[in-house]
């Protein structure tokens, strides 16, 4: 099977972010799993080049973190949004946690 190149990449991973619904999240790792190429660190490379205008608040860490520079303005947006929060301020996945749909799936 051959790997997609590097833009069309980019558009599944964007594609994939511009679905979440308002007061939920998905991980990078959920994001990888379904574009079925490359990992979680790749989807936050995406994210940190081109994310800008999708809603980037809504894509976490498998614990439900971001990175402390996201904090402040994605706290917000989490508020604003109705999303579940734990006391720590990092986003309660067990409630928040959305799905993506399988946009690749691997031959047999």
């Amino acid at each position: 099977m051959e790997k997609p190149d590097f833009e069309d990449y980019v558009e599944s991973v964007l594609r994939i972010v511009e679905q979440i619904p308002r007061g939920r999240v998905t991980t990078y790792g959920l994001i990888a799993e379904a574009v079925g190429h490359r990992g979680p660190r790749q989807v936050g490379k995406v994210m940190s080049l081109y994310g800008g205008p999708v809603p980037w608040w809504r894509v976490v860490r498998a614990d439900g973190s971001l990175p402390d520079s996201h904090g402040p303005e994605a706290r917000q947006a989490y508020l604003g949004e109705g999303t579940p929060l734990r006391p720590s301020g990092s986003v309660d996945l067990a409630e928040a946690v959305w799905l993506p749909p399988d946009i690749h799936r691997p031959d047999p």
